[in-house]
């Protein structure tokens, strides 16, 4: 079936409407795919719906598989690089006829592959994408195999070299073109997708070598390596990187681009450290396709949403996204510009680094080793023609000055602090050296945000918790028959923490006129918050308690990621 057909026949079902349609192809175009799960991204439809659709349409069965239990002994009947290709899974045998569930069922080259390569005949069923990519990653895991790699480098002979010891290249490149060595690496690239990870942490200490994925912003320890690995290990990452393996006594950046066996393309940024013990490399992974853009579905309440939308809608101005690292901003930035980005206008874009490439915008990457700075990027900026400008972080007066002024002179500025709240912005603004004046005029809107994680939809359960606990979380008193506190149990789905998935929680604060007031007349942050939370503007604390209530956050996850109002 066709992108065009599956969409026709939908929009002829009245499932979606010819505009979702036009929507979900240019998503499909912009990040690549199929159309399907393009619609399911935009939440046009969704996949039971789609599963029924295709199921009624090609005459098949539909099946559930992430309630079904599958024998080993099925799986084994279809090679794990045929289901990995054809995103297939074998759900049954009955004499001569092996069942197996795919999202697709009008791929009939794969059907007599599949056909071809068993000697069965081939009964098919049909289900979701993600419940294919699920049950493949789960049944052809091959997390497994660390083990057997593992098992394998026994063979390789290592000798530990001081960092201060002359390093002959050509030996150093030799161990990391290691069969085992070149395996384990790839492996731990493709096992980090499969659990879901947002980095990876190589790390070399005195008397131990560890490999940890960062899941759902927490770290989790993966493997061990031999020490005498760790040369080769770090080598092997740094030639895929294009990085300077000779050179281990400064930082350096890299890039790797790999190809996934379902067509995917996977970016991954590259950094390494030189510690006391050795070098430690971190890459950052990212997943343009999973890249959530729909503002809706980010986490905004409805009112700060709105707030939100209004002012990233005005010609000028500056809009500051404040919070640590890792809590989202970049995502919200680029959600935002992905709303602004048509023909008429004009966006640029200064970053450090571009972690996605967008059509139609500007990208610059920073580079402040060549005099490449923020500020330096920003004035010419200015002499572009801009609308729209984008500073990945206002780092100093500098760039923070050329910001203010490019915002009040007729263009809209978005740009990302450090900050803990939405009203201490201000403050570290005015510390900064920016003006009162100068703030109060050119700010429209601060927004303060943190991830926190979900509670794991599989396994959560109702848990007893006592009033007053509520009560001292901020919880208001005549509201606590309106709660009901989740706790995940732990399960396969979530790797047993409980926990899956992340979900922001947000402070929105536009700059009201009562606190622009303020800011001219050098009110404190906390005077700020005070005024602002009578202007209608949740704390984070409040925004988290909102998201416990529907069931979204337990109350540890609350009480971790924000902090209690005075």
């Amino acid at each position: 079936m066709t992108n065009l057909r599956l969409g026709e026949l939908l929009v002829r079902s009245q499932l979606i409407n010819d505009e979702q349609l036009k929507k979900a192809m240019e998503e499909q175009k912009k990040n690549g795919g199929r159309l399907g799960p393009a619609l399911i991204k935009l939440g046009f439809i969704d996949d039971k719906n789609l599963t029924a659709f295709l199921a009624k349409q090609y005459g098949v069965p539909s099946v559930d598989l992430d309630n079904l239990e599958i024998d080993s002994a099925i799986i084994s009947q279809v090679p794990a690089d045929i289901a990995q290709k054809y995103q297939v899974v074998p759900i049954g045998r009955a004499g001569n006829t092996l069942k197996i569930a795919m999202s697709d069922p009008s791929n009939l080259f794969a059907i007599d592959d599949i056909k071809f390569m068993t000697g069965f005949n081939i009964e098919v069923s049909v289900c979701s994408e993600s419940s294919v990519k699920k049950a493949v990653d789960k049944h052809y895991d091959q997390s497994s195999s660390f083990a057997e790699v593992m098992g394998n480098l026994g063979d390789i002979d290592l000798e530990l070299m001081d960092d201060h010891e002359e390093v002959d290249l050509q030996e150093l490149q030799h161990a990391s073109e290691d069969a085992p060595v070149v395996k384990l690496v790839n492996l731990i690239l493709t096992d980090a997708i499969k659990k879901g990870a947002s980095d990876i942490h190589v790390e070399t200490y005195e008397k131990s070598f560890r490999v940890r994925y960062r899941i759902d912003g927490t770290l989790v320890e993966i493997m061990n390596p031999p020490m005498k690995l760790r040369a080769a290990i770090c080598s092997r990452i740094k030639i895929m990187a294009e990085m300077d393996i000779a050179e281990r006594r400064l930082p350096q950046d890299g890039r790797i681009k790999i190809k996934l066996p379902n067509g995917k393309d996977m970016d991954y940024r590259v950094s390494s450290l030189p510690t006391l013990f050795g070098e430690k490399i971190v890459l950052r992974l990212l997943d343009k396709g999973s890249l959530q853009l729909d503002m809706t579905k980010l986490g905004y309440e409805t009112q700060a949403l709105a707030w939100f939308k209004e002012q990233i809608h005005k010609p000028f101005g500056m809009i500051l996204v404040t919070g640590p690292t890792g809590s989202g901003k970049t995502v919200s930035l680029y959600s935002a510009l992905s709303e602004l980005n048509k023909v008429t206008e004009n966006i640029s874009t200064a970053e450090d680094p571009v972690e996605f490439n967008f059509a139609g915008i500007n990208q610059v990457q920073v580079h402040e080793d060549i005099g490449l700075t923020f500020a330096a990027a920003l004035r010419s900026f200015l002499r572009q023609d801009p609308d729209i400008i984008m500073i990945g972080e206002m780092r100093d007066f500098e760039t923070a000055e050329i910001g203010v002024k490019a915002a009040l002179t007729g263009h809209l500025v978005l740009s990302t602090l450090h900050t803990n709240d939405a009203p201490s912005t201000v403050t570290r603004l005015l510390n900064m050296g920016i003006e009162p004046f100068l703030v109060s005029t050119a700010v429209n809107l601060i927004s303060a945000q943190r991830l926190a994680r979900r509670v794991c939809a599989e396994c959560k359960e109702v848990v007893e918790v006592e009033k007053k606990v509520l009560i001292q979380a901020g919880v208001k008193e005549e509201e606590l028959d309106q709660y009901t506190i989740y706790k995940g149990r732990g399960c396969p789905t979530c790797n047993n923490t409980g926990y899956k998935g992340r979900v922001g929680v947000y402070q929105v604060m536009p700059m009201f006129e009562p606190i622009r007031e303020m800011v001219l007349k050098g009110a404190n942050a906390t005077e700020i918050k005070r005024e602002s939370m009578r202007l209608g503007v949740k704390t984070m604390r409040q925004s988290a308690l909102t998201k416990m209530k529907e069931g979204l956050l337990c109350l540890d996850e609350v009480l971790r990621v924000t902090v209690g109002d005075d």
